[in-house]
């Protein structure tokens, strides 16, 4: 007893440490000392050994009591720790199994049962126009995917023949083999975790008990979706094996670039370029929106860059709240030398003379935008 070190100590965590705080660390050191890991490094393996000896009792909540009032000594001749009892380790399946996939771990933990194979979940890449994402719109999908032989039924076998025992893992659905100290179970690559095999295939299936079809659906893409957005439609993946659930279908919306408008959520922008009389003493444009014109009042001594609001001018908000709003940032609109006539020339000339003013800076479109938006 004297040789164990502490069980806080081996984890690093402190004695008020809550479960969730004790599963943290030991998933820690299981990956930095797991055999896999340091293969034929026998220190490591029995960090590994003592991490998971220190696991076993802290995330039991009365051997963690009992070894907090007694020590080493209160969990039993033992130390608290002889092997790996499936009970204690039930967890060790999501606390390893998702670091190295192991699966059933051990071969006990928390089993899943034949209760058949799923379908797997399928993805679909969808592109869309500007005006589809804002408005919505119904597209036709054409989906390949992989559902049950009608020839046999899923059962794979041409006749009435009935499957036999997998000589690989011996009907079990699962081999296993030594991982360091550890025995580890996965499914077997013959039979596919079934237990048994197909002695007499079918033609069309050859045996896998499921063929590829092309399936046709329509899908409906609501008002307001971006680019990047996920659909996901329940049920419509590939069809499941021996009662197993079908999976789903995810679309993955891509949606084109507009050539004059841009979005951040609901929320449309634009420029627009005016020309500079306007600028100075102010005038009525017509401003082109996602939803058709709208009038824009330009008031007197605007400035380049500067922001104005369209209220509700945007795209329909997912959630039903109305419409975002449209962003007009205007620009000067600079002449071509050949589009001047000789007498708007001599004006312009005129005017340079009269107003001889340095030229100020200032921010551009796109940090104005930035600062608006976040």
């Amino acid at each position: 007893m004297a040789s164990k070190r502490d069980y806080y100590e081996v984890l690093g965590v402190e004695r008020t440490t809550t479960a969730a705080e004790v599963k943290k660390a030991y998933r820690k050191l299981a990956a930095q000392y797991h055999p896999d890991r340091n293969p034929g490094d026998a220190e490591a393996e029995e960090r590994f050994k003592e991490a998971a000896e220190a696991y076993a009792v802290l995330s039991d909540a009365d051997k963690r009591a009992r070894y907090d009032r007694l020590g080493h000594g209160g969990l039993g001749a033992s130390g608290g720790f002889s092997g790996f009892d499936p009970q204690t380790f039930g967890d060790f399946a999501d606390v390893l199994g998702d670091l190295f996939g192991f699966g059933d771990l051990l071969g006990g933990g928390r089993r899943r049962g034949r209760r058949g194979v799923p379908g797997a979940d399928l993805r679909y890449d969808l592109e869309l126009s500007f005006e589809e994402a804002a408005f919505g719109a119904t597209h036709t999908l054409r989906v390949p995917r992989l559902e049950v032989c009608e020839e046999c039924k899923g059962s794979g076998s041409a006749g009435s023949a009935a499957p036999v025992t997998c000589n690989a893992c011996g009907g079990n659905g699962q081999v296993r083999f030594s991982q360091g100290f550890l025995t580890v179970a996965r499914t077997c690559p013959q039979c596919r975790g079934r237990g048994t095999v197909i002695s007499d295939p079918c033609r069309r299936c050859r045996g896998q008990r499921r063929v590829e079809q092309e399936r046709t659906l329509e899908v409906t893409i609501p008002a307001g979706v971006e680019n990047g957005a996920r659909l996901r439609l329940s049920g419509e993946g590939e069809q499941g094996l021996d009662g197993g659930p079908t999976g789903d279908l995810y679309v993955l919306l891509h949606v084109e670039e507009h050539p004059r408008f841009r979005r951040e959520g609901p929320h449309v922008i634009s420029e627009l370029e005016v020309a500079y009389p306007q600028l100075v003493l102010g005038a009525t444009v017509e401003v082109e929106t996602v939803h058709g014109t709208a009038p824009l009042e330009i008031p007197p001594a605007t400035q380049p860059g500067e922001q104005f609001r369209l209220a509700g001018q945007g795209v329909q908000r997912l959630d039903g709240r109305g419409k975002g709003d449209h962003h007009v940032f205007v620009r000067l609109l600079v002449p071509t030398p050949g589009s001047l006539s000789d007498e708007e020339r001599e004006l312009l000339r005129r005017l340079a003379e009269l107003q001889d003013k340095p030229v100020r800076e200032r921010r551009g479109v796109k940090e104005r935008v930035r600062d608006l938006f976040g």
